[in-house]
């Protein structure tokens, strides 16, 4: 039998009971055998919601099943169901994300500690990105701070500057950096953190908006001349790229917008459009396939790439058929593992964080 059927018996069998989510950077593989798409926030919104599910099966990386056991297995949602928790595993735990990674909360908490000792603290919201982990979150939330997705990054920062006259954005140094131009913050009110050279008390003190030196190993792959290149080919081309890419990307895009954003605007512009789209390389293909009366590309590599897929998550394309086959016939069989449960103490505070960026959408 193959491992296709397998898992189409497994879900025959499990009905509403499973639910299995994909994010839009997976391979088609993953993609064909999952109920709902999105991404990493909309699918743990989506999965709170579901009233059927025994089971989640989270088909992305570490911190996105952290954040749909924050939001389905919240004390409010646990107590509607006398205490059951619906587990939520993930096909393959060493599948991480490389801009979560870049922000160890140990190094957080001794810059907090810096900033106590120059006495802004107490000026300063935290807003973590919502590609950051558990720890990060509870981190934000415990500090009158906030979660951000790449969507409603403006409206966290604005809300986050309402609060407090200072802001500590973290991980993603990029994304921070581009939401402060949108909002026409002073760039040399901004100070990138580094952990080389570290900065002194009067830089700190001296900073509306502090940047956690984080960024996206994908979207950093994205340069100037590759989309330079790009418009002298396809002179007609619209350009859209992720707000994670560098600011001297953005500046040169027609559009810069989340993935939701970004499918949006490919979905609804007329046949015989031309885009040229600076995200992941799986999103981009599957929207070419998607949309065949448009030409859907990549930005052409100017130089030889780093790597045969320059690209590609390298951490969601770890995902595949087998580690799915595994994990649902181990759940099927009552022995489910790779659950991703979010230890106690940090689910309060990263609730909170959430809470905060639901208000804020």
């Amino acid at each position: 039998m193959s491992r296709e059927q397998k898992i189409a018996d497994i879900r025959q069998k499990w009905g509403k009971r499973l639910l299995i989510l994909a994010h839009h950077y997976q391979r088609d593989e993953i993609v064909a055998v999952s109920d709902l798409q999105g991404d990493s926030f909309q699918l743990s919104k989506l999965a709170s919601e579901n009233e059927d599910a025994e089971a989640i099966l989270f088909c992305g990386v570490h911190f996105m099943a952290e954040t749909a056991d924050i939001l389905v297995n919240n004390p409010a949602k646990l107590a509607k169901r006398d205490g059951k928790r619906i587990p939520v595993l993930i096909p393959d735990p060493t599948a991480g994300c490389g801009l979560a990674d870049m922000a160890d909360i140990d190094q957080l908490a001794a810059l907090w500690q810096r900033l106590e000792k120059v006495g802004i603290a107490e000026e300063v919201t935290p807003v973590t990105y919502v590609n950051s982990a558990a720890s990060l979150k509870d981190f934000c939330g415990t500090r009158g701070g906030a979660v951000c997705t790449s969507a409603n990054a403006e409206k966290v920062v604005r809300w986050a500057l309402d609060q407090k006259p200072r802001l500590l954005f973290a991980p993603d140094q990029y994304l921070g950096r581009n939401t402060a131009n949108a909002l026409g913050i002073d760039e040399q009110s901004i100070l990138l953190l580094s952990h080389e050279d570290p900065p002194t008390d009067a830089q700190l003190a001296a900073a509306k908006v502090l940047l956690w030196p984080g960024y996206c190993p994908v979207h950093l792959n994205f340069l100037p001349e590759q989309l330079e290149a790009g418009r002298k080919k396809y002179p007609d081309a619209k350009i859209i790229v992720h707000p994670e890419c560098p600011p001297e990307v953005v500046a040169l895009a027609d559009i810069a917008g989340s993935t939701s954003v970004i499918i949006r605007e490919i979905e609804k512009s007329p046949p015989g459009s031309v885009w040229i789209a600076g995200t992941e390389q799986h999103l981009v293909e599957r929207l070419a396939a998607n949309f065949p009366d448009k030409t859907i590309l990549l930005p052409e590599a100017t130089e030889p790439p780093a790597s045969e897929l320059p690209f590609v998550c390298e951490s969601m394309a770890q995902t595949r058929l087998p580690h799915v086959a595994q994990v649902l016939e181990q759940l099927d069989a009552g022995t489910p593992t790779n659950i991703i449960t979010v230890p106690t103490d940090q689910v309060g505070g990263a609730l909170l964080a959430l809470e905060r960026m639901l208000e804020n959408s």
